[in-house]
């Protein structure tokens, strides 16, 4: 599938009849040892939720990484799946290296940063692997790999622009400072490439890096 599906198929979609929210909220992981599993994730700096123990055969373990809106949830009688066989959690990063020796500070083995021989989503497991980020740092093409002590696998995607339809045009989000950051970087260098372009000093460079912005998360075409 290529971009320009991608988005018809978006906007197909946004013209159909809305019902009831519907939003992820939890994912639950397969894990053997929940107490090594609770430390693998508290070492990644991921909010603690939750630890109920309703007695021995039952225990529900949450935690909720930086920023995100869904979380995960392990324990003993949650899940009928075997430890480590989930693969393919994705965690978004709008700074894929910055991400990635975040989480090799925490003592996580963290594959190197690829990306696809296709250029578009990774394959499975290892195959399709070309080391190093997207040659353009094209959004959504850059990939980092990891697992926890029972094999669960996860992956950072890095994503600094979105395609349409994946937000909501008329808000500007973001989820965090270092999110922000990142954008205000690419306003900034967006903007330079602009001021080279006018030969001029932009006095109103404020209101560009705005629009700029907005129109970045939104999908939309981007300020010259």
């Amino acid at each position: 599938m290529n971009n320009g599906q991608t988005r018809s198929e978006a906007e197909a979609a946004t013209g159909r009849a809305r019902t009831a929210e519907m939003k992820l909220e939890v994912v639950v992981i397969p894990v053997s040892d929940v107490d090594r599993a609770k430390q693998f994730y508290a070492r990644l700096g991921w909010r603690l939720d939750v630890d109920i123990t309703k007695d021995d055969q039952f225990r529900v373990v949450h935690f909720t990484p930086p920023s995100s809106q869904c979380s995960v949830l392990f324990g003993k009688g949650v899940t009928t799946e075997e430890p480590g066989s989930v693969k393919g959690l994705h965690l978004i990063v709008s700074d894929i290296d910055a991400a990635r020796a975040e989480l090799v500070d925490c003592g996580v083995d963290v594959s190197e940063i690829f990306h696809d021989v296709g250029g578009v989503f990774h394959h499975a497991g290892e195959e399709g692997r070309v080391s190093g980020p997207h040659p353009v740092r094209k959004s959504y093409g850059s990939f980092a790999s990891f697992r926890d002590p029972d094999g669960n696998g996860w992956v950072l995607q890095e994503v600094t622009e979105r395609l349409p339809g994946r937000v909501d045009a008329h808000d500007t989000t973001f989820a965090s400072p270092m999110e922000l950051a990142s954008a205000l970087r690419r306003a900034a260098a967006a903007h330079g490439e602009h001021e080279r372009l006018t030969g001029q000093h932009d006095e109103n460079w404020p209101d560009w890096y705005a629009e700029f912005i907005v129109r970045e998360q939104a999908g939309a075409q981007l300020p010259t």
